[in-house]
């Protein structure tokens, strides 16, 4: 109750100060706004909220938040039709992705792009809280046209691997840095009888997104890949991505434990808090799983190593979640400006990664948890992942994708060159129908 009361009173103070320092804004007794803001269904960050608009709402007479909740798998739809209407105001938009680039030919537009296009976002580019954030967050997931149209509120981590530090000390096996030594880890660690992997490999997913850091590590420059692949300068069988999907097969049928196949994705943090398994590669979101399941289980967290250049090994790759964006047609734009503002403030914001667990995206912000700690050395090498690039195009066929799940005993291919093959060809049925 204390930690509620004392974040309310952060709010605000921090609401009152951002109102009165918005030119015109909202705030002044005898106004009368209705805020129109629109969230998807995220039980903390929802919760967070509804503290949040009461502390507004107190800081600002007359101003009204009229906040409307949504299932995330609707907030695409809803947001369009609401701003076509022009009955919102304040917009839960999530980080600008899969933008169909001039390279590009005969794909869809993202929702984003498609609204801003249309001019139905406002361009808060020379907003003073917009600086609040980090410069790398606003490029990568708020930026279109060099205009600036949403603040991201944070990241997730999808690209590193758990490991029990425990049984690394046990077998006297140092944290590899390189795929070589990621290798030699995981042979000590079978021959101890002990796994040396386990993922949620009944669910599919978790195997292939357990191997995009291994993706990132020998294509650093994700975006680079995407355009290659494109434009023909690279394809998925040519010899660096063969070096791929040979250590994909090494990753799936050697370093996997047999029953991976069998384990269900939300079973899996459990499988590793266990103790049975020496790592888990995985997202940044399984670590409060791990804590629930064990909370004095001694794990850490480190970059997919799968180049053998140190240097590429040190990137956590993964994607932006939640941001704010403002309808470009609102009538209560100050008022909207002036909540941007106020949730922007530092001692808010910190509140807010507190109450969900984001990874943050203001340079002064920390994620007080363990799995904050452990990803913060690699803040800085931060970069957005291959899917959050990557467009298909129209005809391509169902293997078009870099899944290390596609080998057996997840998928059906056992040979790296076959599958390779097939992975281009299916790529290049698409490209050529363009």
């Amino acid at each position: 109750m204390f930690g509620m009361i004392l974040v309310f009173a952060l709010l605000l103070s921090a609401c009152g100060a951002s109102s009165s320092s918005t030119p015109g804004g909202q705030g002044t007794a005898g106004s009368s706004t209705t805020l129109r803001v629109l969230v998807h269904q995220n039980p903390p960050m929802v919760a967070f909220m509804e503290e949040f608009n009461k502390a507004f709402e107190a800081a600002n007479p007359g101003v009204k938040v009229d906040m409307t909740v949504v299932n995330t798998n609707e907030l695409s739809t809803v947001t369009q039709t609401r701003l076509t209407a022009n009955d919102v105001d304040v917009i839960d938009i999530f980080g600008f992705s899969n933008q169909a680039q001039p390279y590009m030919s005969n794909v869809t537009a993202p929702n984003w792009q498609t609204l801003i296009d249309a001019g139905l976002l406002l361009d808060i580019t020379d907003q003073p809280f917009v600086q609040n954030y980090d410069a790398v967050s606003i490029r990568d997931a708020g930026t279109y046209n060099d205009k600036v149209y949403q603040v991201n509120l944070g990241r997730v981590s999808y690209s590193g691997i758990y490991y029990n530090k425990d049984l690394f000390a046990a077998n006297n096996v140092a944290v590899p840095t390189t795929w070589d030594e990621l290798v030699l880890a995981c042979e000590t660690f079978t021959q101890a009888n002990v796994p040396c992997m386990t993922a949620g490999g009944k669910d599919g997913w978790p195997i292939f997104v357990g191997a995009y850091g291994l993706i990132g590590a020998l294509f650093p420059d994700q975006g680079q890949l995407v355009e290659g692949l494109w434009t023909g300068a690279r394809s998925w069988n040519d010899a660096e991505s063969m070096v791929m999907w040979e250590r994909m097969q090494v990753y799936a049928q050697q370093m996997m434990e047999s029953g991976a196949s069998g384990i269900a994705g939300d079973a899996a943090p459990g499988r590793f808090a266990s103790g049975a398994v020496a790592m888990f590669p995985g997202g940044t979101w399984y670590a409060s799983a791990i804590e629930s399941a064990e909370p004095e289980f001694e794990w850490g967290y480190i970059p997919f190593p799968g180049s053998n250049e140190v240097a590429d090994n040190s990137f956590l790759f993964g994607k932006y979640d939640q941001g704010w964006a403002i309808a470009a047609k609102s009538p209560n734009t100050e008022a909207a400006l002036a909540y941007l503002a106020a949730f922007s403030e530092p001692a808010n914001y910190q509140a807010f990664i507190n109450a969900v667990g984001f990874i943050p995206t203001q340079p002064g912000a920390t994620l007080d948890t363990f799995i904050g700690s452990e990803v913060a050395p690699y803040l800085a090498n931060f970069r957005v992942g291959f899917e959050q690039y990557w467009v298909a195009p129209k005809g391509a066929g169902e293997y078009a994708n870099p899944f290390a799940s596609y080998f057996k005993p997840f998928g059906t291919f056992d040979d790296p060159q076959a599958l390779a093959d097939r992975v281009q060809s299916d790529l290049q049925s698409g490209l050529d129908s363009n």
